[in-house]
């Protein structure tokens, strides 16, 4: 089998997500064996290993994440169910490379749009993982503009204009501003 690729924290991520898009473009779907993670190309498959149970599950990479502080892998709901981690909502456990994919995955069907909520943008990234830190869920993006790099606040990924309108004024009333953005495909 796969080397040890890193040992660390996992969590779970379920309904607010489903049906929603993955960073590579999939619609999500929480009772699939897949996974986020911060680097691993899209496609590679990962034996994740619950060190407190020994329980394991094998995933696909098929997303971006965790953005929370000391989170190493963000397991869908489907995999945390075989690792037996629902419950506990993270679990210590040991990531096994099963086969690594050497090209980061290409979508060449045609691109639908889709839509987040930019709540910040600063030029210090410490400021921005700050700010990111204050708003759960939200995850700091590096974007290059006038050819320096600028880091972005950005919350939540939808399929419609709509639906990230009606969550930027729910978060409008406590306090959090933003807009909403469409994302480069």
């Amino acid at each position: 089998m796969g080397d040890t690729l890193e040992t660390g924290t996992a969590s779970w991520y379920g309904p607010g997500f489903h049906g929603k898009l993955t960073a590579n473009g999939e619609k999500y779907d929480m009772n699939g064996l897949t996974a986020a993670h911060r680097t691993l190309p899209f496609g590679t498959k990962v034996k994740v290993i619950n060190q407190d149970n020994g329980k394991s599950v094998i995933v696909r990479i098929n997303d971006r994440g965790p953005y929370a502080k000391g989170r190493i892998i963000d397991l869908s709901k489907g995999a945390a169910k075989k690792v037996d981690m629902i419950e506990t909502g993270t679990a210590k456990v040991r990531l096994v490379l099963m086969q690594p994919v050497m090209d980061n995955s290409k979508i060449t069907d045609i691109k639908k749009p889709h839509y987040t909520i930019q709540v910040a943008s600063f030029q210090d990234k410490s400021l921005a993982q700050e700010k990111s830190s204050e708003v759960k869920g939200s995850r700091v993006a590096e974007v290059k503009v006038d050819k320096k790099n600028v880091y972005r606040v950005y919350l939540g990924k939808y399929e419609n204009k709509e639906e990230a309108t009606k969550d930027l004024e729910f978060l409008k009333k406590k306090g959090v501003s933003g807009f909403v953005k469409q994302l480069e495909n």
